[in-house]
């Protein structure tokens, strides 16, 4: 940084994007296969190079904001820039579940029977495993923001306990979702209720996934020392991912398991 007249990074040359691209290729084209032929080789040698991509591209960019400086305010302004057009884009994906379910529910079809819940599917009580679930993503909401603060106001102690409590409540949320889905009356297969709820409320669970994993990493940073109270914006695109998730949930909530039921 010492020999350029510019606050911006200049990124090097990296591999990670083209690895990351072939992974996914691996990974898809395994999957492909492991569905019609059980031939799990190639979904295995794609995830291998998806995780070790992964591994490398953010121990890159964590030297880079870390230890080289690089991420100065302009900087730090773009990237703030990307992750709220990506959290943009994220709610025209979940958009498009609702829009199609709202489609199906406002006006059933002679099909379906002229009424929602379709005829033959028994739904999910949406005051019991649901309204857990919606008080375990609301807690996870708040420590999370008790996180934020303690890391503002140079917390340590608070903001790793905080932040592993965030962690444990979304990978609870996961293994609760998992057992709703193994003890589910219906199946992705029972027309369209089945596969607008199935396909909603599982894009959200992956979604749950990659915001645990995500914070998952801002806790081996915190306890690494790598975030201060005024340089922690890994830890901040995180928390605002986290909070995209449990606002999507309370609209699935409300829309599919108490008002679609």
């Amino acid at each position: 940084m010492t020999h350029q007249a510019h606050a911006f990074h200049m990124v090097d040359p990296s591999p990670w994007p083209l690895t990351g691209a072939m992974g996914a290729l691996l990974l898809t084209s395994g999957t492909a296969m492991w569905f019609h032929f059980q031939d799990i080789i190639l979904m295995s040698a794609g995830t291998a190079v998806l995780l070790l991509t992964m591994y490398q591209w953010w121990r890159d960019i964590v030297r880079e904001s870390t230890y080289q400086g690089h991420h100065t305010p302009p900087v730090q302004k773009g990237l703030r820039y990307g992750m709220i057009l990506f959290i943009m884009s994220e709610v025209f994906f979940f958009l498009g579940f609702f829009w199609a379910f709202y489609h199906s529910s406002l006006s059933p079809t002679p099909e379906l029977g002229g009424c929602w819940p379709p005829m033959g599917v028994n739904t999910l009580d949406p005051f019991e495993v649901p309204l857990l679930n919606t008080a375990v993503l609301l807690a996870s909401g708040v420590t999370v923001t008790w996180a934020h603060h303690s890391i503002m106001e140079g917390k340590r102690y608070q903001a790793t306990q905080a932040l592993g409590l965030t962690i444990a409540l979304g990978f609870y949320f996961t293994i609760l979702q998992a057992m709703e889905y193994y003890e589910a009356p219906f199946t992705i297969a029972d027309g369209v209720y089945g596969s607008t709820f199935f396909v909603a409320t599982g894009f959200h669970g992956l979604h749950v996934i990659i915001g645990s994993s995500f914070l998952t990493v801002c806790f081996l940073r915190q306890v690494m020392f790598h975030f201060t109270s005024k340089h922690h914006f890994g830890f901040e695109a995180a928390a605002w991912y986290w909070h995209f998730v449990d606002v999507v949930w309370l609209f699935l909530y409300v829309s599919i398991y108490w008002w679609g039921s």
